[in-house]
């Protein structure tokens, strides 16, 4: 089964430094197969040979990823097939209009979707949506409203540590990748 490791805070601002070549040989030794990276930011698709729930599979890759670059990363899991079911539910508006920015909030495990939602709090109505699947948060703003959302400002905070934040065209590309 095809899988999509999200790793949260690597490569910026260069601190973490991950370098996806031998990102690629740390899964390719964990055992993994079908290993692909795509852009800088820690983003790599690879298979397992059984199928594995995504918690199981998030450790894991948590522990391989300390072991090979000396440092803990936080590391969202998410099926490709979870991540395309998702993509095909998601309302009309996410990851559409380019006036508007469009983000994939991922949960980190024990993280759920809802009780990022709840701590996030209260959003602007007028300027923010949000459409929640079962460990991911799609959310749109227009370019206008952006600095009046709430998740505009949730750097920093408690939720903010709970995610890993994908763009629309890189969380749709991923899938992409993933079903070639």
């Amino acid at each position: 089964m095809k899988y999509i490791a999200l790793l949260r805070g690597i490569n910026v601002g260069g601190k973490n430094r991950v370098p996806m070549k031998e990102l690629q040989k740390c899964f390719l030794d964990a055992g993994y197969t079908g290993i692909q990276t795509y852009i800088n930011s820690g983003n790599v698709l690879f298979e397992a040979e059984k199928e594995s729930d995504e918690k199981t599979l998030q450790e894991d890759c948590q522990t391989i990823i300390q072991a090979s670059f000396g440092f803990p990363v936080a590391v969202a899991v998410i099926s490709v097939q979870n991540l395309s079911q998702a993509l095909r539910q998601v309302p009309e508006w996410w990851g559409k209009d380019p006036q508007e920015k469009h983000n994939a909030l991922f949960t980190i495990f024990p993280a759920t979707a809802k009780e990022v939602i709840a701590e996030i709090g209260e959003l602007h109505s007028e300027a923010e949506k949000v459409y929640c699947s079962e460990g991911t948060i799609f959310w749109s703003t227009s370019i206008q409203y952006y600095n009046k959302t709430k998740f505009s400002k949730i750097v920093g905070t408690k939720p903010y540590q709970k995610v890993t934040i994908r763009n629309a065209n890189t969380t749709k590309k991923l899938v992409l990748l993933g079903t070639q």
